[in-house]
């Protein structure tokens, strides 16, 4: 399978990618993008199982993102992982397409039950 990692920041990556490889198979591969459009052109090439998208980026952000990504490829599976919780925030992420929403930092239950929903990981 592959993943998806989108975040500015590449400690949020880095500690994205650790819970991940947490609960995924070894061989699995994971992909990181910067920013929205960076994801938005890896997300056409590699056709990722997954995308973990943070929201405030520069370039394009997770919002608009989400919904370039979903408007090309409608059961893409997006959780947004990001700081801010606000319900606005939560509310336009699902409005774009995404399938989940996780706080910063990652509870690593919280994305084990996401990858098991999404049927990423056995249950």
């Amino acid at each position: 399978m592959k993943y998806l990692v989108v975040d500015d920041s590449k400690m949020a990556r880095k500690m994205t990618i650790k819970s991940l490889r947490d609960l995924i198979n070894e061989e699995d591969e994971v992909i990181q993008a910067g920013n929205g459009q960076e994801a938005l052109e890896l997300y056409k090439e590699h056709q990722p199982n997954l995308c973990l998208m943070d929201l405030t980026m520069p370039v394009m952000d997770g919002f608009e993102a989400t919904q370039k990504i979903i408007e090309q490829d409608a059961s893409a599976n997006i959780i947004i992982v990001s700081a801010d919780i606000q319900e606005a925030s939560m509310e336009k992420s699902k409005n774009n397409g995404a399938k989940g929403f996780i706080k910063k930092p990652i509870n690593q239950n919280n994305l084990e039950s996401m990858l098991k929903k999404l049927g990423l990981i056995n249950a």
